[in-house]
């Protein structure tokens, strides 16, 4: 009984010192990622990663930036911003504004991506769910967790529940 007893609260322990707030995260990451597509194709692109405060809640600013062989740039950026949403560790994103002014969630029936964010130890999670015209839906996960030079990317991707495309890399805080 004592050791079972002893085995719980050294559990509760290692949890409360792996939990983050989400100012742990504050400040911008960058580094370079192999993006793996489904036919296993690669892309190299550098990323950038930008977690800031905001009156409410907090924003994630994250793009890449990759080069083609003619010498063209390809880039993309986002930008989100997060709010509580009465539920320990899960955020929701305020993406637009409704007829009052108010930030609420975009609507994935209209082709919109639904996004929200959670915080579990020390990693933030954002979820991406978009509904295509015909009704298949992708979901995109990023994995982002401390470490000590900066954060781990992790990013997933699939549509109708099959893996379309995944990386892994460091990010160094700047």
């Amino acid at each position: 009984m004592w050791s079972s007893l002893a085995l719980s609260l050294l559990l509760v322990m290692a949890q409360s010192v792996a939990a983050h707030e989400v100012s742990d995260f504050f400040g911008r990451y960058t580094g370079t990622v192999e993006l793996i597509h489904a036919d296993g194709a690669a892309d190299r692109r550098d990323v950038t990663v930008e977690i800031s405060a905001t009156d409410r809640g907090f924003r994630v600013h994250w793009g890449s930036v990759s080069e083609k062989e003619d010498g063209r740039r390809k880039e993309k950026f986002y930008e989100v911003e997060f709010l509580p949403s009465g539920r320990s560790g899960i955020f929701a994103a305020a993406m637009q504004r409704n007829v009052f002014g108010h930030e609420v969630q975009q609507d994935p029936m209209k082709g919109r991506p639904y996004v929200w964010a959670r915080l579990v130890g020390d990693t933030l999670t954002v979820f991406s769910m978009f509904i295509d015209q015909n009704g298949d839906y992708e979901m995109q996960q990023y994995d982002r967790s401390l470490t000590a030079e900066g954060l781990h990317l992790t990013f997933k991707s699939h549509r109708n529940g099959l893996p379309l495309r995944s990386l892994e890399a460091e990010l160094l805080r700047q």
